[in-house]
Parts: structure tokens; C-alpha cells; sequence
């Protein structure tokens, strides 16, 4: 009785599960009559209740399996294309202001004296002949960025890129990999600010330093240089403070931005613009240490945009006071100049005193007083202390006289030097020889 019983409630529990199912799927709708059908048929209280729970069960075991199987099966998300990258703000800031950024190599040469420590023995001890002391030049290059704030070719970058020295001279690669040369017109040091020109050209795209960032905390800003000589390069980060105050060697720079954006060697000069374009700053300094010797990171300083605005008002200023300046080769440069620029050759006009101590022959050549190491003269075999007599076709006797003949002459051109020397006594050793220039 109680086995048929249970076969009964397991037989009206399975249907129940089934219709439950049928229900889940929505393709069954039991009718009253029939909700309640279990019960009525069943023999005890005690057995409708059960039959009851486990229908409830089944059927909560299948919206939980519904659920579950809801949860495995994703719902497409509603299509949406993605963002095209040369639309993103940043990539459009650098597109735009890349024209106007530039890359910069900066040689200059540093003149030392020095003299022989065994001719100043000699002659304190001895009373021996001291010669002059021999002039050492040194070619120091530096490698850094700009950016032309003119069309007629006017380019603001740091003061310590390009620091003025004796033959100073400067390239600039443009963004499209064009070479320029370039002047030095005027700097000031303790803003770390310079101002250069290109050397006859024009129509460049240029920053509109009329127009500045409102240079916000927390702001988007984009450093653009040439980042350890690789030119071209870009790093963002953001605004992270102002009016901050640091000093480097003996100068102290005040009221700078600061940023966590990298400036590595070669961005010093360079642009820090917004994400439309406009002038945050000048890249100046990144502190790696504290004054403690305390390592960092992210710290990057800039010259305000409002700092450079009114310190190329000044710039200009000078630089309309100035001569037109000519590509490098003109007949403005002084020949010795030239000849140091394009042979590594420093010249010097013979004095009656000269003439009379080398036993020379007065009015005749130019002397060589010194020779640059590994230059073309060098290679050739032009050493200091012999006399050019002859460049080209023409006779010289004095360093102006080679400036004219010298004005025209480019890199790769080949000039011949007649050197040597000849004697009031009729002793003679010269020799013509073929000098590339660099």
C-alpha cells in the first residue's frame, strides 16, 4: 500500500515537473481545474504536500537552471564602430604643431691656451727661448630642439642648446628631414632662452605664440622634441604644478611648469603644447635626484608659453637691430672663419716681427697657426707653422685677401693651397695641395 502510494506521488510529481517545464517555455498554460487536481487526487493531506513540494522544487531547480543557462549564452552587445585613432585629440595636437618642430645641432668650438710645462722649466732654470702658447680647440657638439614661432624662420629653444661661443655653428632638421643652417641672434641665460634664425628661407609653419594654453593643473600636455637624437618624439602626461622654483649650477630658475611627462637629453628647447595645439612651454630640466641625492620620477620642468612670448618681443627687437645675416660660406664671414669651418685651418697675417725671426719674405703668404686634429688640412698633411701662399690661382698675403676667395665655397668643393715655406735667403719648399671641404 505505502509502495503504491509512493509510486503514485513520484508519478503526479514527474508530471508536475514536466508541466512546469512546459510552463517555463511558455507553450502550456494550466487551467484552473488542474492546479489543483494534485491534491484532490491524492488519498492524504500528507501526500498532496509532498507532491506540492516537490513540484515547487522542480520547478524552482528549473528557473535556476533557466538562469544559468541565461547567464552562459551572452547577449551581444548593441554594434558600435571603434575610435579611430587619427581622430584621437592627441594624435591631432601632434599633427598639427609636428610641422613646426624642429631638431638641433649645435657645434662650437672652445679655444684654450696652453703651453709646454718643460719650456717654462727651462727658461726659469736655463734662461731658454719660451715659445707662445699653443692654442687648443676643442669642437663640442650639442644636440637638442626648437621651434619656429615666425615664418620668416625665427626659432625659440634653450639658451644652454646653443650657447654662444667662437664658431658657433648651427643645423636644424625640420620634421619633413630638411637641413637648414642657422645664426645665433640672441639668448638670455637666466631664462634659458634662445632665438635663432634659419638662414635665408622662409614660409615656415610656426607656433602661434599669440595664443598660449590657459595651462590648467591636471590638463593634458604633450612634450614634442628630439628625444635622445632620435628625433620626432613624443611623451604626454599632465600639467602637475606651477610657479615651481629649481636651480641648476650657479642659476636659479623661478615660476617653471612641471610635468610628468618624459624629458629626456635632446627635448631641451622643444615645444610642451595642449591637446589643441597651443604653447604650454619650453622643455627645460628634468630633476632625476633631489638636492638629497633622493632618486625620481616624473619630475619635468618647462618655461611658461607667457615667459616666451615676451622674451621673443625682446628677441625681435635685437634681431631687426642686427645685419641680414647670410648662409654660412658669405663674403660677410671673416676668411679665417672660413678656413677654420671648412679646412679646420686658423690663419694669421705675418707681422714685420715674423718675418724678421723666421727669416720670411716680407709681404708673401699667410701663416697657418694652428691645425684642427682629423680636419682635412690635418689629412693632407698642412701643419701649423707653414705659410699659404697661393689659393687657387691668386697670390695672398694677408687673411683678407683669402676672404673673397674663400666666400663661394660649399661643403664637398676642392680648393688648392700652395704651402709652405720661403726664406729671404732663397731656400724654398712649397707645394700645392688639393684640400676638400667638409
Amino acid at each position: 500500500m505505502i509502495s503504491r502510494q509512493c509510486r503514485k506521488n513520484e508519478t503526479s510529481s514527474k508530471l508536475t515537473v514536466e508541466r512546469a517545464l512546459r510552463y517555463l517555455r511558455g507553450d502550456f498554460t494550466p487551467p484552473d481545474e488542474m492546479k489543483y487536481k494534485m491534491i484532490s487526487n491524492a488519498n492524504d493531506l500528507g501526500s498532496a504536500r509532498n507532491a506540492s513540494i516537490h513540484a515547487s522544487a522542480a520547478a524552482i531547480i528549473l528557473l535556476f537552471a533557466a538562469q544559468s543557462l541565461s547567464a552562459q549564452t551572452p547577449t551581444p552587445l548593441p554594434s558600435s564602430s571603434p575610435t579611430d585613432p587619427a581622430s584621437e585629440p592627441v594624435v591631432l595636437a601632434v599633427a598639427k604643431v609636428m610641422p613646426a618642430v624642429v631638431n638641433i645641432n649645435a657645434e662650437r668650438v672652445v679655444r684654450r691656451q696652453i703651453r709646454d710645462p718643460f719650456e717654462d722649466f727651462a727658461a726659469e732654470f736655463f734662461g731658454t727661448y719660451r715659445s707662445q702658447p699653443r692654442e687648443v680647440r676643442q669642437r663640442l657638439q650639442s644636440l637638442g630642439s626648437g621651434f619656429i614661432v615666425d615664418p620668416a624662420g625665427y626659432i625659440v629653444t634653450n639658451e644652454h642648446v646653443v650657447q654662444r661661443a667662437a664658431d658657433l655653428r648651427i643645423e636644424v632638421t625640420t620634421s619633413d628631414g630638411k637641413v637648414y643652417n642657422a645664426h645665433y641672434i640672441t639668448g638670455d641665460p637666466k631664462k634659458d632662452l634662445a632665438f635663432i634664425k634659419i638662414d635665408g628661407q622662409s614660409g615656415f609653419s610656426f607656433i602661434n605664440l599669440d595664443n598660449p594654453s590657459p595651462n590648467l593643473l591636471g590638463q593634458t600636455v604633450i612634450v614634442l622634441g628630439n628625444s635622445v637624437g632620435y628625433g620626432s618624439s613624443i611623451s604626454r602626461g599632465v600639467l602637475s604644478g606651477l610657479k615651481r622654483d629649481i636651480t641648476i649650477g650657479d642659476l636659479e630658475y623661478k615660476d617653471l611648469l612641471q610635468t610628468d611627462a618624459a624629458i629626456n637629453p635632446g627635448n631641451s628647447g622643444g615645444p610642451v603644447v595642449d591637446i589643441a595645439g597651443r604653447l604650454v612651454g619650453v622643455s627645460s630640466a628634468k630633476m632625476a635626484f633631489t638636492p638629497q641625492g633622493v632618486p625620481t620620477q616624473g619630475l619635468g620642468f618647462a618655461i611658461p608659453a607667457e615667459t616666451v612670448r615676451e622674451a621673443v618681443k625682446e628677441f625681435k627687437t635685437v634681431a631687426q637691430k642686427q645685419p641680414s645675416a647670410q648662409p654660412h660660406g658669405n663674403s660677410n664671414q671673416p676668411a679665417a672663419a672660413n678656413a677654420d669651418r671648412l679646412f679646420g685651418m686658423q690663419l694669421q697675417d705675418l707681422t714685420a716681427e715674423l718675418t724678421d725671426a723666421f727669416g720670411l719674405v716680407p709681404g708673401r703668404g699667410v701663416l697657418v697657426s694652428a691645425v684642427e686634429p682629423e680636419s682635412p688640412a690635418a689629412e693632407i698633411g698642412v701643419e701649423r707653422g707653414l705659410l699659404i701662399y697661393r689659393v687657387g690661382r691668386h697670390d695672398v698675403n694677408s687673411v683678407k685677401s683669402i676672404e673673397g676667395l674663400l666666400a663661394r665655397v660649399q661643403s664637398g668643393m676642392t680648393v688648392d693651397f700652395t704651402v709652405g715655406i720661403v726664406r729671404s735667403d732663397g731656400t724654398r719648399q712649397i707645394q700645392t695641395v688639393p684640400l676638400t671641404a667638409r
